[in-house]
């Protein structure tokens, strides 16, 4: 019996999606936004140089296809790819109304988003009057820091020592759907956070937005505050079965890296394995040997995203590229006859782009184990019926 692994290299988009001009960093549209292609030019031009030289190498992901993929999607070449591909490649284009991580991965799992997503303002004071009260209430606190639209890093630089003062979270939201809230994990707590998080979630899912995201940090103001590796997301429920669920109601194990199982809510997770993309990248190699047969291990590597696509480093992306190209090429080496390795992407995140948002692109379907298919253009419902159809799984139904 078979066996799928679908990965998801969150952000590593490869643009020309045809809607992108509808979508903005600012008061400048995605139009022209390519992640792959713009930091392969970078690395090419010498931009790219810090802790790497050179041009873009991916050997293994461009042996599958991956400069193939990107020409197709915007006509554009990423220097240094383009070689005869020897796997299943593609070109995969969203529909659902939204750049984030919940629209792409629920796409990608065979269900569109069937609604608007809320988003906050970008206002001063970004979040309603009760929903404040409401997390006033459960933090056990006079008041909120934040309250604005606000990049990750730079929130917890300029109101660490005053939530470590006040015991007050830090509340802010970003262009996504999302509200988040940063928490130091001694002076506040941890299970604080999370707890805080998980009570708050019912209410923000009620008004539409995605998800609730814990920020742990440690350190103090002399040496610096820092995010650990305790973030957890606290995700609408999807709408209708996804793929982890077909699965499993067909009696096959699925096990969750990264932070699938938070964005599926836990439908159709049998096992949960989290950290680092390092520590993920053992979980997956570790999984291609242990994995039962018609298993379905389903992988988000979140760090092109979190930290190189929002802070707008094109060096760091582009090393942390080369470092999980050369990576996933060991682990591929294990796959058995009869398994297939899906590599897909939920959005994108162009770190030479303006703003430090989200960029709506098309992203590449890369399959090892198949030999060579040229896919073509197809949609993120797509995926989820490759690895259906490869484990002999029967998709439910997404319309009615």
């Amino acid at each position: 019996m078979a066996r799928a692994f679908l990965v998801v290299m969150d952000s590593v988009g490869i643009g020309g999606a045809p809607d992108a001009h509808t979508y903005f960093n600012g008061e400048v549209s995605d139009e022209g936004a390519n992640t792959l292609c713009n930091i392969a030019r970078a690395c090419a031009q010498g931009s790219a140089a810090e802790a790497r030289v050179g041009p873009l190498v991916m050997p293994n992901l461009d042996r599958l296809g991956l400069g193939r993929a990107a020409q197709l999607a915007s006509g554009n070449l990423a220097l240094g790819l383009g070689q005869e591909p020897l796997g299943g490649w593609g070109v995969a284009t969203e529909v659902s109304r939204g750049k984030d991580t919940p629209s792409g991965h629920w796409e990608l799992a065979g269900v569109p988003v069937p609604w608007e997503w809320h988003y906050f303002p970008n206002e001063e004071e970004a979040f309603p009057a009760e929903l404040v009260a409401k997390t006033c209430e459960l933090a056990g606190t006079e008041g909120i820091l934040g309250n604005c639209h606000a990049s990750g890093t730079t929130i917890i630089r300029a109101l660490g020592a005053e939530h470590m003062r006040s015991g007050w979270p830090i509340c802010y939201t970003s262009a996504d759907s999302v509200f988040q809230i940063a928490a130091h994990e001694e002076t506040f707590g941890l299970e604080k956070l999370l707890g805080l998080c998980a009570e708050l979630a019912p209410h923000l899912h009620e008004m539409k937005v995605g998800r609730v995201i814990a920020r742990p940090f440690l350190g103090n103001a002399e040496d610096g505050y820092y995010r650990t590796v305790n973030r957890r997301d606290y995700a609408i429920m999807p709408p209708k079965p996804v793929l982890t669920n077909w699965v499993q109601d067909a009696g096959h194990r699925v096990y969750a890296v990264g932070k699938i199982g938070d964005i599926f809510s836990m439908q159709g997770i049998d096992e949960v394995r989290k950290g680092s993309d390092a520590a993920l990248m053992q979980h997956l190699n570790d999984l291609v040997f242990t994995a039962e047969e018609g298993s379905l291990t389903f992988a988000n590597f979140v760090e092109f995203d979190s930290l190189y696509g929002h802070r707008r480093d094109v060096s760091g992306y582009a090393r942390a590229l080369e470092w999980f190209d050369h990576e996933i090429g060991k682990v591929m080496e294990h796959l058995r006859p009869g398994d297939i390795m899906v590599l897909t992407a939920d959005h994108g995140n162009d770190p030479t782009w303006v703003g430090t948002d989200h960029t709506r692109e098309r992203v590449p379907v890369l399959i090892a184990g198949v030999g060579v298919q040229a896919l073509g253009h197809i949609g993120f419902t797509d995926v989820a019926a490759i690895v259906a159809r490869h484990l002999g799984v029967k998709p439910h139904s997404t319309t009615d």
